[in-house]
């Protein structure tokens, strides 16, 4: 899972001790707060798309167009089961979820079982 990740020329992270995503400007020498909102869930995993920031929550998988300040639903349903880690392979998402391999082609909201 990823939770320190580049992001333009920021670090971005999820401190696990309070669910808050955190961000440094000096390589990690020091951390700020960027988002502390519990709405979207325990943050899981980050993941780098395009000019979007992607975080797998408790919740499911939401969006970031403003470096993890606020986050917006992609995709929360529960059918595909608790999704835990997601990777971009270049043409497609690939989502880790509790009930097995899921891609997507359209940026994650919709999702298609690949193998259990």
């Amino acid at each position: 899972m990823a939770t320190m990740i580049n992001f333009g020329s920021e670090m971005i992270r999820i401190n696990p001790a309070n669910n808050r995503i955190e961000y440094s400007t000096n390589r990690g020498t020091s951390w700020y707060s960027r988002c502390t909102s519990s709405s979207y869930g325990t943050f899981k995993d980050l993941l780098p798309f395009g000019n979007e920031l992607l975080a797998v929550t408790s919740k499911g998988i939401y969006y970031s167009t403003n470096k993890g300040t606020s986050w917006y639903s992609r995709c929360t349903s529960t059918s595909y089961g608790d999704f835990q880690t997601l990777m971009d392979n270049g043409s497609e998402l690939l989502a880790q979820t509790t009930k097995g391999l899921y891609y997507s082609t359209n940026k994650g909201t919709s999702w298609y079982l690949r193998c259990r």
